[in-house]
C-alpha cells in the first residue's frame, strides 16, 4: 500500500471506525481467545554461563594468555574484584576468551549480556585500529573499536533465542594494532534463558499449495455477491492438521452482530467459534490430515460491500472487493498465524495458491480481477467472467462501469486501465505509460512478470492512496504511487511475506525498487533520519506501527528504502542488482524473512555487516 497525504480524510475514517468500535462491541465470539501452538517442551529458567563475574579465577573460561582474566591493577572490576582485560598492550597483540555453554531448549528467550569498558590512547575519531568481536558459535554478535571509548562500563545485550536447545562457543577477541594501546575490559557476563515454551519444533509452513474454486452472483450495483466457495490443500507439515482458520478480512468492515462476509453450510469440517473480532473462522475438519495428506473444504459465501472510497467499498457506482473472498491462515512453528486486521497496511499473511473465479454479473459493469479473464454471455443482461490466476496470494476484483483503456509493454505484459468518473483520458492515457514502464523496470530488476496481464483501478478519491493485489491494483492518478504498487507484484505477490509482523519486507523494499525505475539514487537519504525512541525500528511490526501511526511511512517506506540505498552503496551497484534477482529468485512464491534477507547480503562479501544492521535497526 502507498500511503497518501490526505491525512485528514484518513484520520477521520480512522475515527469512524472507532466510534464504530465503541457503538458496537465484540460479541463473546469475537473476544474468543487466539489459539496458541502446543508447548513443546517445559522451560526451567537458568543462567548457562559459568564465572561469569570471574571471581572463580579461569574456572569454565578458556584465555589465550594467563593475564586476561585478572585482577590486577590498571582496570577496575564492575562488580567484585576480577574480571577479563583483553589486549592494552600498546603493541601488536590479539587476546581471547571462550567458554562453551548449552542453550536449554523449551523456553521462548534467551538473553546475553555483558558489561564492557573500553579506554584508549588512539587519538583518531575515524579510524577502528583496534577491535574487539563479540560471537556465539559462527555468528558475529557484535564488533567494539578504539571509537567506542567510554568512561566506565556500559551493558550490551543481545537476543540469542536462535540457539535454543545447542550447545555453542561464547568467544571474545581483542586485536591491537601495533601502536597506541586499547584496553577492552569485560566483567558479569551473563546468558539468561526465560519464557513459557518454545515454538512446536516443525516449523514448516501449511497449508500448502491451496487450490481456491469459486462461484459468485452479483446483485444489480455489484455490491452484493453469493455463491459457493471451495478449497483444497495439502498439509506440509509433519504434524496432523484437524483444523484449519479462514480469514474473513473484511469483517473488520462491519460488526460481528452484521458481518460483511458471511460463511454458512460448511462441508468437509465444521465451523467453530469466531475470533480476531470476527476475521478468523476455525474449521474443524471431518478427519486429521496427515502430512503429504489433501483435503477440501466448501462453503457458501455471502458478500456485502460497505459505502466508502476504499480498497473494500463502493464509490458511487464503482465497487472494489479486497481481501473479500476467505483465505487460509498460516500456520508454522510459531502456531497460527491470526493476527488482527491493521488499516494503516496489511495484515494479509498467505501462501501462493491457484484460483478460479467465476463472477456472474450485470452487463453493464466490467470486472477488472486478479489473474487473466475471459467474459462469456450470461442469462439476459448478464455476463459471466472467469478469471484464473496461479500461484498467487490473495484475489481481488472491481465492478462499475469503468472507461477502459488498454496496452502492451514492451517486454509484452497486458495492460488494462479503468478509470471511474472524473478521470481525464490524459490522465488515463499517462497511468497506461506508467504502468508498461514500471512492469517492464521491475521485471528486468527481479525476474519476469508471471501474472499474465495487469488491471489498474484508478480513482482519485481513495483515501489510502493505493493497494497492491496480484495482478490487480488500486490507485490515484501518481505515477510514483502506481510505480510502487505494481512493484509490489515482486515483493509480497511473487518474494511473500508475513506483512503483519514484517512489513518492511514488501514496503521499503518497493520504495527501493520505484526509486530505482525512476532513475533515484537516494543519495544522502540517511542522513535525515532521526529516530523518536530507542524502541523505533525499521523492522517492527504492525502492532508497534498501530500505536506510533505517525511515525509508520516515515521509517518503514522512508527509513526503510534508505537503508536499502545504503546497503547498495555498502555492496556496490552490481553486488546489490544481483543480490535482489537472485533474493527473488530464490523466494519465488515462497516466503521471505529479516533473517533470511540478512544472510544473503552478508553471503555476497566479505565486509561483516553486523554494525550495518545495527546502525540501520534492521533486526531479525
Amino acid at each position: 500500500m502507498r500511503p497518501t497525504p490526505h491525512k485528514a480524510l484518513a484520520a477521520s475514517v480512522l475515527v469512524l471506525a472507532a466510534s464504530a468500535a465503541a457503538l458496537f462491541p465484540a460479541t463473546p465470539a469475537a473476544a474468543a481467545a487466539v489459539p496458541a501452538a502446543a508447548p513443546a517442551a517445559a522451560c526451567t529458567p537458568a543462567q548457562v554461563v559459568g564465572n561469569g563475574d570471574f571471581e572463580s579465577g579461569t574456572s569454565s573460561w578458556t584465555q589465550s594468555s594467563t593475564t586476561v582474566i585478572t585482577s590486577r591493577t590498571g582496570q577496575s572490576a564492575h562488580g567484585g574484584t576480577a574480571f577479563a582485560w583483553l589486549d592494552g598492550t600498546g603493541g601488536t597483540h590479539t587476546d581471547t576468551l571462550s567458554q562453551s555453554v548449552t542453550i536449554p531448549s523449551g523456553c521462548s528467550t534467551a538473553s546475553l549480556t555483558f558489561w564492557l569498558h573500553i579506554d584508549t590512547t588512539e587519538t583518531t575519531s575515524s579510524t577502528a585500529y583496534d577491535k574487539l568481536t563479540a560471537k556465539i558459535g559462527s555468528t558475529t554478535l557484535a564488533t567494539y573499536s578504539n571509537l567506542n571509548k567510554a568512561t566506565g562500563y556500559a551493558q550490551k545485550t543481545f537476543d540469542v533465542s536462535a540457539f535454543a536447545g545447542q550447545t555453542v562457543t561464547l568467544a571474545f577477541t581483542g586485536t591491537e594494532d601495533s601502536s597506541l594501546q586499547t584496553s577492552f575490559v569485560l566483567d558479569d557476563i551473563a546468558l539468561n534463558t526465560s519464557g513459557d515454551t518454545s515454538p512446536p519444533a516443525d516449523s514448516t509452513r501449511t497449508p500448502a499449495a491451496p487450490a481456491y474454486t469459486v462461484g459468485l452472483t452479483s446483485n444489480t450495483s455489484g455490491t452484493g455477491w453469493t455463491g459457493h466457495e471451495s478449497v483444497t490443500f495439502t498439509n506440509a507439515s509433519a504434524t496432523a492438521l484437524s483444523e484449519v482458520y479462514l480469514r474473513l478480512w473484511d469483517n473488520y468492515h462491519g460488526t460481528c452482530s452484521a458481518m460483511p462476509i458471511v460463511v454458512s453450510n460448511v462441508s468437509g469440517g465444521t465451523a467453530g467459534s469466531l475470533s480476531v473480532a470476527c476475521t478468523a473462522l476455525q474449521i474443524s475438519l471431518a478427519a486429521p490430515v496427515a502430512q503429504g495428506q489433501s483435503a477440501t473444504i466448501g462453503f457458501d459465501l455471502a458478500i456485502t460491500v460497505p459505502s466508502g472510497a476504499d480498497r473494500f467499498g463502493y464509490d458511487g457506482a464503482f465497487v472494489n472487493i479486497g481481501n473479500a473472498l476467505p483465505v487460509l491462515a498460516v500456520k508454522d512453528g510459531a502456531g497460527w498465524h491470526l493476527d488482527p486486521y491493521t488499516n494503516n497496511g496489511e495484515s494479509f499473511y498467505s501462501l501462493a495458491a491457484d484460483f478460479k473465479v467465476t463472477l456472474d454479473h450485470p452487463t453493464s459493469l466490467l470486472v477488472p480481477a486478479t489473474g487473466t479473464s475471459v467474459d462469456t454471455a450470461g442469462s439476459s443482461g448478464r455476463t459471466v467472467t472467469t478469471a484464473t490466476a496461479s500461484k498467487v496470494r490473495d484475489f481481488a476484483w472491481a465492478a462499475g462501469p469503468f472507461t477502459k483503456i488498454s496496452g502492451t509493454s514492451t517486454a509484452g505484459t497486458a495492460i488494462n486501465i479503468y478509470s471511474v468518473t472524473g478521470i481525464s483520458s490524459s490522465s488515463a492515457q499517462s497511468m497506461l505509460s506508467t504502468a508498461k514502464s514500471a512492469v517492464d523496470a521491475h521485471a528486468a530488476r527481479f525476474g519476469a512478470y508471471p501474472y499474465g496481464e495487469l488491471d489498474a483501478v484508478i480513482d482519485n478519491n481513495y483515501w489510502f492512496g493505493g493497494m497492491e493485489y496480484p495482478g490487480f491494483v488500486l490507485d490515484l492518478v501518481s505515477t510514483t504511487a502506481l510505480t510502487h504498487e505494481i512493484g509490489h507484484q515482486w515483493f509480497y505477490g511473487i518474494v511473500g511475506d508475513d506483512e503483519y509482523n514484517s512489513p518492511w519486507l514488501d514496503e521499503a523494499f518497493t520504495d527501493y525498487a520505484t526509486d530505482l525505475a525512476q532513475g533515484k539514487t537516494g543519495t544522502g537519504c540517511w542522513s535525515s533520519v532521526s529516530w523518536a525512541s530507542s524502541a523505533e525500528k525499521i523492522t517492527n511490526s504492525m502492532a508497534y506501527w498501530d500505536a506510533h501511526s505517525s511515525r509508520y511511512s516515515t521509517v518503514v517506506y522512508g527509513y526503510g528504502k534508505c537503508a536499502l540505498h545504503d546497503l547498495r552503496r555498502q555492496l556496490g551497484d552490481t553486488v546489490m542488482a544481483n543480490l535482489l534477482k537472485s533474493y527473488a529468485a530464490s523466494h519465488w512464491y515462497g516466503v521471505s524473512t529479516t533473517a533470511e534477507f540478512k544472510a544473503a547480503a552478508q553471503a555476497v562479501t566479505t565486509t561483516d555487516l553486523t554494525s550495518f544492521w545495527s546502525t540501520h535497526r534492521i533486526d531479525g
